[in-house]
């Protein structure tokens, strides 16, 4: 009987999950939104939106430093509010009219910095050129959805870009170079 207790405890850790792995969640295309604004000349700030896109974060609740995430959409998904400025953005003179380029996040690794805070590092590609950034984001919640009732996540996060590191750099500094970039994103986890 002492023998069959070490092995009766054996089968029971591994039978149990002992440490919990990062969960998938797929972004929730209807509530998850990519805002960015500028400065134009100084006398206003322009603003635009991605929306509608897809995306996958591996979510650890028990430690939240070996989470992850990866989002991918078109350019041409560029929500502006005016045709004219659309067109322009899809021309030779930024994004290239012919090209459906698309853009990338890849996490690259995580530091917590509060209860629900955290800064995001991650290759961001846009226009075909690669840059590190970070994003300063925030865990809204976490919990079983009221409708769906299912587990969902809920995200804010926020990062400045240089519009020139992306060869996007047209009529800077005049029209501002740094472009702010505000995400809001929910995910539901993955079946």
């Amino acid at each position: 009987m002492i023998r069959l207790a070490p092995l009766s405890l054996v089968a029971a850790l591994i039978a149990a999950p002992a440490f919990a792995a990062p969960e998938a969640y797929k972004l929730d295309p209807s509530h998850s939104q990519i805002l960015f604004h500028y400065s134009h000349l100084g006398f206003s700030t322009t603003y635009g939106m991605f929306s509608g896109f897809d995306g996958t974060i591996n979510f650890d609740a028990e430690a939240p430093a070996e989470s992850s995430v990866e989002v991918a959409f078109p350019v041409s998904t560029m929500l502006t509010g005016w045709q004219a400025r659309f067109d322009h953005f899809m021309s030779p003179d930024f994004l290239g009219a012919s090209e459906d380029k698309t853009v990338t996040f890849k996490s690259t690794g995580i530091e917590v910095t509060g209860e629900k805070t955290g800064k995001i590092t991650g290759d961001l590609t846009l226009n075909g050129v690669t840059k590190s950034v970070v994003i300063d984001a925030t865990l809204n919640q976490a919990m079983e959805h009221p409708m769906e009732k299912k587990p969902w996540l809920g995200f804010n996060g926020e990062t400045v870009i240089k519009r020139s590191d992306y060869n996007l750099g047209m009529f800077a500094p005049y029209v501002g170079d740094d472009v702010t970039i505000q995400i809001s994103i929910e995910a539901v986890k993955a079946e």
